[in-house]
């Protein structure tokens, strides 16, 4: 059995700065599958809940957008509701962002194709979030991350990724080992939970960036959603 007691820094395939767009393609449409059908979207809701002012129209920017599946699922519940609000997605894979463009192209966002750390905001965002992106940074580069949320959002930010747990590695494993046609996709979802985090390392991931947390809760299917309100 695999040990988990500390997080893997093996590299990701995705991260690879060559890959063709044809295999970035199929991995973003399973990752959206994924986050619909195994409740990630669900909880990117829960945390926009979380700041949600319905009388007052909001910015939502995601960082490490990928596709942009995170965004539209925003917008389209907020289009349900009635609720006002504008989006940013920034990611700094130059594909990813042309596939967020002409997919959701009729979606009021700027996709912005950047290092996150590298953009400055106009108006800072209403909120700021990430979701499954974390787990690509070493502890010290998430501190910095930390620190730049809280210092480029107006309300806050909340965090959507995995639970390392040796079930989640190893269910995951085997079924995108079945279902997946994405070489990127069968190598790199095993290696994200390695590479994923407990509830302590948040907390003291937290604790070095000299940041408040408002609150860490367990969601299925093994994930976090780390939510920190501004004062």
């Amino acid at each position: 059995m695999i040990d988990l007691r500390h997080r893997s820094y093996e590299k990701e395939l995705m991260d690879a700065p060559d890959i063709p767009f044809v295999a970035i393609e199929q991995t973003l449409k399973e990752l959206n599958i994924v986050n619909t059908r195994l409740g990630g979207h669900g909880i990117t809701l829960q945390g926009v809940r979380q700041f949600l002012d319905e009388k007052v129209p909001m910015v939502i920017c995601e960082i490490g957008c990928g596709g942009g599946d995170n965004l539209y699922a925003i917008h389209q519940n907020f289009q349900k509701k009635g609720i006002s609000a504008t989006f940013i997605g920034i990611d700094m894979n130059t594909d990813c962002i042309a596939y967020a463009k002409h997919k959701y192209a009729a979606m009021p966002c700027e996709w912005i194709s950047s290092d996150y750390a590298l953009v400055n905001f106009v108006e800072k965002p209403s909120i700021i979030f990430s979701s499954l992106f974390c787990h690509h940074f070493t502890d010290e580069q998430l501190v910095n991350m930390l620190q730049w949320l809280r210092k480029n959002s107006n309300r806050g930010f909340f965090i959507n990724d995995l639970q390392r747990h040796w079930l989640a590695f190893y269910l995951i494993k085997y079924i995108t080992k079945l279902f997946s046609r994405s070489y990127l996709v069968k190598n790199d979802a095993s290696l994200s939970v390695a590479r994923s985090f407990r509830k302590k390392e948040w907390m003291e991931l937290f604790s070095k960036a000299g940041l408040s947390l408002t609150s860490i809760r367990w969601k299925w299917a093994f994930r976090w959603l780390v939510i920190s309100k501004n004062a």
